[in-house]
């Protein structure tokens, strides 16, 4: 059985990796009649939330007037523990509770974030602020199924409030990691340098400036010696994310995925993902996730 490859709605794709950032402060400027269309028309359509193996994410639009409402007088409201001020809408997603559900949920969700954000509109990706038992009452959430993440939508407020930039600056979130720790060039221990990716530059860069859960950034690349395979691992950090019963991790090798490819295809580069092994030998311990082969 084939999978529809989805038609993916066109945006400047690198520009938009470029420019997104994590808003926690909106304007109370209603969402736009045009924009919320656009959301909601991306979301009838089941093959734009499909991830690269065919696994179905289910997103839904809520809206954020609810926010007021205390959750069984406990003070919780639905939403985000005070982390996020005036969202005028939440995207909220619901997978199966499995590693390759939780993958491909990076993979689709990434995608989605950024068109909202060639709308216009902020994002930000919440996976342990908010109150999953208030969401889950919204969504339906069926037995055997989690809500990895969820992204309130609004309009950027234009004076970010002072718990925003110190979130920014405890997470290190304009800190990236140099492409030496992060790209190797047909084995763990020789680093990949910018010049010797040549057309994979751009894509590989997408990668390195992508979101992660609190920065960690564990994404690691190996550029098959041939050029026609690049090899996905994941650098875990042992116990993140323990309490929440799946691997926040693996939604970050999901996003790197989706960064690369959008941006691949925007070159013009054109392939396709597997997860066959190709039996590297890291130098610490690492998981092989996905690669994707070169037409």
């Amino acid at each position: 059985m084939t999978t529809e490859t989805p038609v993916i709605p066109v945006f400047p794709a690198a520009a938009t990796m470029e420019k997104r950032k994590s808003v926690r402060t909106y304007a109370r400027t209603p969402i736009r009649g045009e924009d919320r269309r656009a959301i909601m028309d991306y979301l009838a359509d089941e093959t734009l939330l499909r991830g690269p193996f065919g696994g179905q994410a289910a997103v839904e639009w809520v809206d954020a007037g609810q926010e007021a409402r205390e959750e069984s007088g406990k003070g919780l409201k639905l939403g985000t523990y005070g982390f996020i001020r005036n969202p005028q809408a939440y995207l909220a997603g619901c997978i199966p509770a499995s590693e390759q559900a939780v993958l491909e949920f990076g993979y689709t969700f990434q995608r989605l974030i950024l068109f909202a954000t060639s709308l216009g509109l902020g994002t930000c990706w919440l996976g342990g602020s908010f109150t999953r038992k208030s969401f889950a009452r919204e969504l339906s959430l069926a037995p055997g199924h989690i809500i990895p993440c969820i992204t309130p939508l609004g309009y950027t407020h234009d004076k970010p409030r002072l718990m925003e930039s110190t979130i920014r600056f405890m997470s290190k979130a304009d800190q990236r990691k140099p492409w030496n720790e992060l790209f190797f060039d047909g084995a763990f221990g020789r680093p990949l340098t910018a010049e010797a990716a040549g057309e994979l530059h751009k894509p590989l860069e997408m990668v390195r400036i992508g979101p992660s859960a609190s920065n960690r950034q564990p994404w690691r690349l190996v550029l098959s010696p041939d050029r026609r395979q690049v090899h996905f691992y994941l650098k875990q950090t042992l116990g993140y994310s323990a309490k929440l019963g799946f691997d926040m991790q693996r939604i970050d090798i999901g996003i790197a995925a989706c960064n690369f490819e959008l941006a691949c295809r925007e070159l013009g580069l054109q392939g396709s993902w597997h997860r066959q092994d190709p039996g590297l030998a890291p130098r610490e311990p690492m998981l092989h996730l996905l690669s994707f082969a070169f037409s």
